[in-house]
């Protein structure tokens, strides 16, 4: 195993070190433990990169597929697992043991379906990826493998086709080629044309005899200051562009202008790529979805703490309204119980009072009688108003003993009177209210009659603009109606003045108008003014004379 590593890797091999490491002892030989520090160490610090990735890939291959890879048959032939398997090793995730999740499933099976031609199947891949949620995270490479050769997404196709479709995403994922296909080469000796497959990749375009890759015949090495220009047709050839390195220049014929645009695209696009120091598009989009999966799992990780601290808080929150609760129910039991011996010292008072204002009716019953009696002598009965008011002062002096006597009761009904009073003030205050309200209500009533007034006054001014409105639209008839007679007598009268006009024009030899004149002074003629001034007519004359003077 580690000299086939050491291999397809390029990395000396090292037989002593591995002997060192690997001495027997007590606790027994190779154990996985054991060999992971040896592979670290002595071999996979020492790659260059400069190794064949595919030979490797088919390497560890051909080490786990053969315990691992599925008993059952599949669709696709064992190079299209590997495929598979090598694509799944690009897209899973970083962590142990490796697991491709579903939205990198989703966009690999996308990748597939279009390069088979085929109309990608969302619904139906939902359905699959509820039902892969609720079980795992992902799938391994098996299963994956397991996946695309049931057919499960490629149902109608024939095996060649997701082959061929496998092989496609193969070679941009792992190979990074950007495109291929065959174009027609002009050679820098001999000058002809030779037609070759081409394969673009990010810093290079190989072209080969076919398409098996088996003769290759040259590279075109690409950096930042390659470009690539279209050309006008030439010697024959059509669809000609041109690729200029530092060193060689390089004409190409395309088959049509599609696909002479599409590679001019294709290369103009991998020359930017090199001068940003961007890598591959697909690395790239990789990447960013690695980085928005670990962005929406970061949300998802503080929105799941923000849950539980909520729902703690919530908790915490139940359980104080509940001592909340049970402290208002405790308070209102008391404060019935407080009510209860109140409305019962209520009654006991209330019953004390009724006894005592019998006693007092029966005595003023009695100090009546005596005062009908002794009514016809009035010294007597204010004689007897003072005996009653020495008995009425005894008496309040027998009550105070009562009520010194009875202290205790006093107390409560000092607490009654206390709360008596705390209604009383209670019911001032609200009837102070309802005053206030009263008034409040009145000032609005007023405020409303004052507003009602306004509306009034403004009622009346609008119909007396609306009056003057009407007899001003009365005036204006009245001055359409006169504006129209005097546009009636202007036409007659210029319709007079036309006729009058012409029939002077008739007569002009005989009548003409007098006219505002001239400022310039004109000849008058028997036929009425000349046409010419004396200075223009003197004017033509010399120049008349001087052309027959010429003409002689």
């Amino acid at each position: 195993l580690s000299h086939n590593l050491c291999t397809v890797l390029n990395v000396p091999h090292d037989p002593v070190a591995l002997e060192e490491h690997f001495r027997d002892d007590d606790e027994g030989p190779v154990s996985n433990q054991g060999y992971m520090p040896y592979l670290n160490k002595f071999i996979l610090e020492k790659v260059q990169g400069n190794f064949d990735k595919v030979e490797f890939n088919r390497m560890c291959w051909t080490l786990c597929a053969k315990k691992n890879l599925s008993k059952s048959p599949l669709l696709i032939s064992d190079e299209d697992a590997f495929k598979v398997w090598v694509i799944f090793n690009f897209l899973s995730e970083d962590k142990y043991p490796l697991i491709i999740v579903p939205e990198e499933i989703e966009y690999l099976l996308k990748k597939i379906t279009e390069a088979m031609g085929a109309g990608w199947q969302q619904e139906r891949f939902d359905h699959y990826k509820i039902a892969l949620n609720t079980s795992r995270e992902g799938l391994s490479a098996w299963e994956l493998i397991d996946l695309i050769g049931s057919g499960q997404f490629s149902k109608g196709m024939d095996r060649q086709t997701v082959s061929m479709a496998i092989n496609e995403v193969f070679n941009e994922l792992i190979l990074d080629v950007l495109k291929q296909g065959y174009m027609l080469k002009k050679g820098h000796k001999r000058k002809n044309w030779m037609e070759r497959w081409f394969v673009l990749k990010p810093n290079i375009i190989s072209y080969y005899v076919s398409e098996d890759l088996k003769d290759k015949k040259g590279d075109i090495i690409l950096d930042g200051n390659c470009c690539v220009e279209a050309l006008p047709d030439k010697d024959g050839k059509k669809c000609l562009f041109l690729i200029k390195c530092l060193d060689k220049t390089f004409e190409i014929s395309a088959s049509d202008k599609k696909k002479k645009q599409e590679w001019i695209q294709a290369i103009q696009s991998t020359v930017n790529l090199l001068r940003a120091g961007s890598p591959p598009p697909h690395k790239e989009a990789r990447q960013k979805r690695k980085e928005l999966r670990q962005k929406l799992l970061a949300e998802q990780e503080e929105l799941e703490r923000q849950m539980k601290e909520l729902q703690a808080a919530n908790e915490n929150k139940q359980k104080e309204l509940e001592t909340v609760r049970k402290q208002l129910e405790a308070a209102a039991a008391r404060a019935a119980e407080e009510e209860k011996k109140r409305l019962q010292t209520q009654v006991e008072l209330q019953d004390r009072f009724s006894l005592e204002l019998e006693r007092e009716k029966m005595v003023r019953q009695k100090m009546e009688e005596q005062v009908a009696q002794k009514s016809s002598e009035l010294e007597q009965y204010l004689q007897r108003v003072r005996e009653l008011e020495e008995m009425y002062k005894q008496l309040q002096e027998a009550l105070e003993d009562e009520k010194q006597a009875r202290q205790d009761e006093e107390t409560v009904r000092k607490l009654q009177a206390r709360l008596l009073e705390e209604e009383t003030a209670k019911r001032a205050e609200l009837e102070k209210w309802h005053l206030q309200q009263q008034q409040t209500i009145q000032m609005t009533e007023a405020e409303k009659q004052e507003l009602e007034n306004q509306r009034m006054i403004k009622e009346e001014a609008l119909q007396v603009a609306m009056q003057q409105l009407k007899q001003l639209e009365l005036e204006r008839k009245e001055a359409l109606e006169q504006y129209e007679e005097v546009k009636k007598k202007l036409e007659t009268a210029a319709n007079n003045t036309k006729s009058w006009k012409d029939k002077v024009a008739h007569h002009e030899g005989l009548i003409r108008l007098i006219e505002p004149g001239s400022k310039n002074p004109h000849l008058i003629t028997n036929w009425g003014p000349a046409a010419f001034t004396e200075a223009e007519l003197e004017e033509r004359e010399r120049s008349w004379k001087g052309k027959k003077a010429t003409s002689e």
